[in-house]
């Protein structure tokens, strides 16, 4: 995968302006504190990238990246509970207008490994799987954990999210771990939405074909 070093492209606060690429567009969500933008800069190679902030709610705008192969949406975190009920609201209009609008390759939903998913966790969960969005589960944080735990906490989140162990990728910001994986999921949501795309060309231009040939043999016969 070609990342021809990732920059910011644009930030949106309505979802009216939402930004147009033909690129495939990869999305990240998770609450407040979950580690978003430090799992951008991981995938970038740039620690400076994505803002980090040690206060929760930081990120209310969907933010753009240009990684090169692909466009990386970076959603407001949600669960955070130090802002009014109206702001709250607002990013989840924002929010949901986006996720319904975007046509996504994929939507990377992350998880604190270290602590049980929270209720705003399963609502996006049963929101992605109501709209049918592709979508993997990464766990953070995961160096916070003894090694011998990260597995048996992976294989309890994927019971708690209702998906297969391969669809939870422990990751550290710190250590790299889960980049590898991170990418493979990227790389094989694209081209399955590239391979979807062109069976819908193909099946459209089929269906074209036959409707032209039945007119014709009409033409013919009268």
């Amino acid at each position: 995968m070609n990342l021809k070093n990732p920059t910011f492209i644009t930030s949106v606060a309505d979802g009216s302006k939402l930004y147009k690429t033909n690129k495939p567009i990869i999305a990240v969500a998770g609450k407040s504190n979950v580690g978003k933008s430090s799992l951008i800069n991981m995938l970038a190679g740039n620690k400076k990238l994505a803002r980090t902030s040690v206060t929760p709610g930081r990120t209310r705008l969907i933010n753009y990246f240009d990684f090169g192969d692909f466009v990386l949406a970076d959603l407001p975190g949600y669960g955070f509970a130090k802002v009014s009920k109206a702001e709250k609201e607002k990013w989840g209009r924002l929010m949901e207008e986006f996720l319904r609008k975007e046509k996504l390759a994929l939507l990377i939903s992350l998880l604190d490994i270290r602590h049980d998913p929270t209720a705003d966790d399963y609502t996006m969960a049963n929101y992605v799987y109501h709209y049918a969005i592709p979508t993997v589960f990464v766990a953070t944080k995961a160096d916070k954990l003894p090694k011998t735990r990260v597995k048996p906490t992976i294989i309890k989140l994927a019971a708690s999210m209702k998906v297969g162990v391969k669809d939870i990728i422990a990751s550290s910001a710190e250590s790299g771990m889960g980049k590898t994986e991170i990418f493979s999921a990227i790389e094989e949501a694209i081209l399955a939405q590239r391979t979807a795309a062109s069976e819908d060309v193909s099946g459209g231009v089929e269906e074209s074909s036959g409707e032209t040939e039945e007119l014709s043999t009409e033409t013919e016969n009268g």
